[in-house]
């Protein structure tokens, strides 16, 4: 599955959208992390609890977007964006999104 994050696909014609997709990962920071980072923000530096959780949630995300654009009948994703957010004081919600297209090689 090619994802995109531009409009067009070099080489390629898009001949039939078949609508927005998305993929959508909520992980808990845990008491433990909250606490180390709480520590690590003291001192300075990077958190290194929560950059590998932002990693694994961003991937978790993109590939649900993939298998939702495989179940939409797509063989691409352009437009592909991510967006993030918090849900309460300890979760973070990462959603990956674009839309969904059969595009077909011109070259």
């Amino acid at each position: 599955m090619l994802v995109v994050t531009t409009e067009n696909i070099p080489g390629h014609q898009i001949t039939e959208v078949k609508g927005s997709v998305y993929g959508i990962i909520v992980r808990s920071r845990g008491l433990g992390g909250d606490i180390m980072a709480g520590l690590k923000g003291l001192v300075g530096g990077e958190i290194k609890q929560y950059t590998a959780m932002l990693e694994d949630s961003r991937k978790a995300a993109l590939d649900r977007m993939i298998k939702n654009a495989h179940q939409m009948g797509a063989n691409a994703v352009v437009m592909m964006r991510y967006d993030s957010g918090s849900i309460g004081n300890n979760m973070s919600e990462i959603v990956a999104y674009g839309t969904a297209v059969i595009t077909e090689r011109t070259e």
